[in-house]
């Protein structure tokens, strides 16, 4: 072995700069025809060595070591070695060695597959572990004003009995690809991917689908996890995979999820966890001890997302490999967007770094890129790095969007405090923040200034806290999760209403649009899969079914009318006169009717309430309970009566 440098345990900024840095783009396990190229970056080991096995574990038939090769260090503190041959399948981990005398057995940072539970990488030739037609996949086209967010969880997606997904397929990365399911194959009641087709949302946002540590892959029942537990990277989870102990399989079948949706017209947005890692013995953190994770002055590494141990984003090497990380996901898998858990704990230089790579992609524009501007705990970002959160938006990339937790708690009350009500469901005085959120807070209220409105996320439930039927009932102080309650689906209707009316990139969980129900679990993060699953049942339950059809109609009134989005630089909305704590606005910024205009008004009160019209005709679109883009009902001039705890959208004729 080679005794080159002197190991760092402990690295301040200045030391963690002073390594090495690697200008190349082939670290990891990179097969040919002719050989395999094996790189690691490992600037402050004495010596590196590549051990081969032709199983993921050791208890699997036919498991063996297939050879122990020791690499040369060479430029940037790269270790390397070519092996004969193309290596695809075949399993590995790196052992190094340190001068003080430890020695350390990592899964390549950079593998692009595994076996199972990740505990070796697997060489994957890509060519090898494409599903059929997956050169003739495509991103598809999709307006900025069109877009939406519909976001779940792999296994939730299709695990339900009832989702008419086979057996073998059900909460696997297969689960999205059959197009005709229906309610226990009835054939008339569309679920899965045959329901998403008929939605109208844009793009589906997948909860974390790389390798995570907290689920057993080997076993069917080995548990169920969110997936913000990052382990390896840039390898698809294996518990989503028909097959978890063959690495290439999870690749395949991820690939075959990405080109199911896109034939369906739908984009993919993957959740990425680049802020912490699960703990601080994570592959990476052997790799070059002291280097990846941040930490406090005493030694101590960071918890600012308050479950692990925060990536040190701002030192070259980590930023080098997050943007190469998001770059392989949008380029092998086709990846359409990218959504990054507790956005704060990544600086600035980092995103805007990401948001430069994926815009020289052919298309790359295109990709979406948005995050929560927030932290769960303190950090220690070094060398004057700022945080990527709402106070550096004048820093970041105006294409680098962000959760609006402001827009959320308005409407509905604070996400913290289940008996906390909103605008919606009994504090109309919060109407004052509702105004700022229909024009994507574009005024600079509560201190935070966006520079377009596509930078906002305007949502108001996600994977975390309660489900929106949920929180309303908690308000509402209502028991039966199950029963559909009249107050509520109008505050459910409500909230859809505004959300999806206001100017920014609507967002939802799944099964929102259906009065999803977790029976009061704010926090279902590990199960279990019988709480978080989609309940195709209840989808078509006909009260909640109803539900459904009004979201579907808010989405195509949306669609239909390009200015409601201010996707393409409108001016914020022009707001009307209205008294006590109804809202009217038009998204024109002079109030003046034209033919095709919309004018939209909020009731939040449990009683009808008279609202002023502005000059013209007009007639519904919506009037809080139907929506659609052809208008029905009589002609309205001069004065409209609002239906209580109503969205009413009008056209003018």
């Amino acid at each position: 072995m080679q005794t080159i440098c002197k190991e760092r345990s402990l690295m301040n900024w200045h030391q963690a700069c002073e390594l090495p840095y690697y200008h190349g783009s082939d670290l990891g396990a990179n097969p040919t025809a002719e050989g395999t190229t094996f790189k690691l970056w490992a600037p402050t080991a004495c010596g590196v060595v590549v051990c081969l096995y032709a199983t993921g574990t050791d208890a699997e038939p036919g498991a063996k070591e297939l050879g122990v090769h020791e690499m040369r260090r060479g430029d940037g503190g790269v270790w390397a070695i070519v092996l004969p041959g193309n290596l695809h399948g075949t399993y590995y981990i790196y052992r190094i060695y340190f001068p003080d005398g430890r020695v350390h057995e990592v899964v390549d940072p950079y593998a692009r597959s595994a076996g199972a539970n990740g505990t070796r990488g697997m060489v994957v030739d890509l060519t090898q572990a494409a599903p059929d037609g997956w050169e003739q996949d495509r991103r598809p086209d999709i307006p900025a004003h069109a877009r939406s967010v519909w976001e779940v969880h792999v296994a939730d997606f299709s695990a339900d009995g009832h989702s008419g997904v086979k057996p073998e397929w059900r909460g696997k990365f297969m689960g999205f690809t059959p197009d005709d399911t229906t309610l226990d194959s009835d054939g008339e009641h569309p679920t899965c991917l045959n329901y998403l087709k008929n939605l109208g949302i844009s793009h589906v946002q997948l909860q974390p689908i790389y390798d995570y540590a907290t689920v057993d892959e080997s076993r069917p029942d080995g548990g169920y996890n969110w997936g913000y537990d990052p382990q390896n990277y840039n390898v698809p989870e294996g518990s989503f995979a028909t097959d978890p102990f063959h690495g290439e399989v999870r690749v395949r079948e991820c690939r075959a999820m990405v080109a199911a949706l896109h034939r369906a017209g739908l984009g993919v947005v993957m959740d990425v966890v680049y802020n912490h890692t699960y703990h601080g013995e994570s592959n990476l953190e052997r790799t070059v001890p002291g280097y990846w994770n941040r930490r406090w002055p005493n030694g101590m590494m960071t918890n600012g997302s308050g479950c692990g141990c925060d990536l040190a984003s701002e030192r070259p090497m980590v930023r080098k490999y997050v943007v190469e990380s998001v770059l392989y996901w949008a380029t092998a898998y086709h990846i359409d967007g990218f959504r990054f858990d507790l956005m704060a704990l990544e600086d600035v230089d980092t995103m805007n770094a990401i948001r430069a790579a994926l815009d020289s992609l052919p298309g790359g524009e295109s990709i979406l890129l948005y995050g929560e501007p927030w932290m769960g705990g303190g950090t220690n970002l070094e060398g004057g790095a700022r945080p990527a959160d709402k106070r550096a938006l004048d820093a970041l990339h105006e294409r680098i969007g962000f959760f609006c937790d402001d827009t959320r708690d308005c409407i509905k009350g604070n996400v913290f405090d289940a008996a906390n009500a909103g605008y919606v469901n009994g504090a109309p005085q919060h109407g004052y923040d509702v105004l700022h959120s229909i024009s994507a807070w574009r005024s600079g209220a509560h201190g935070f200034l966006p520079k377009r409105a596509g930078q906002v996320v305007q949502y108001v439930s996600a994977h975390d806290n309660y489900t929106l039927w949920d929180k309303l009932a908690a308000v509402g102080r209502r028991g039966d999760y199950d029963c559909p309650d009249a107050d509520l689906l109008a505050q459910n209707r409500m909230t859809a209403g505004i959300y999806l009316t206001c100017q920014g990139l609507p967002f939802m969980q799944a099964g929102e649009e259906w009065g999803r129900t977790k029976h009061g679990d704010h926090n279902s993060y590990k199960g279990p899969l019988a709480t978080n699953r989609l309940d195709w049942t209840r989808a078509h339950r006909p009260e909640f079914a109803a539900l459904t059809a009004f979201y579907r109609g808010m989405l195509a009134i949306r669609r239909a009318y390009p200015r409601l989005s201010g996707a393409a630089g409108e001016p914020e909305p022009f707001i009307l006169a209205l008294p006590g704590w109804l809202i009217g606005f038009v998204p024109e910024n002079d109030g003046t009717a034209t033919a095709g205009q919309l004018a939209v008004y909020y009731n939040p009160e449990r009683t009808r309430q008279w609202a002023s019209l502005p000059a013209g005709t007009w007639r519904k679109v919506s009037d809080g309970v139907h929506a659609g883009v052809t208008p029905f009902g009589p002609c309205f001039r001069d004065a409209l009566e609002l239906a209580p705890t109503s969205v009413t959208v009008l056209v003018a004729e």
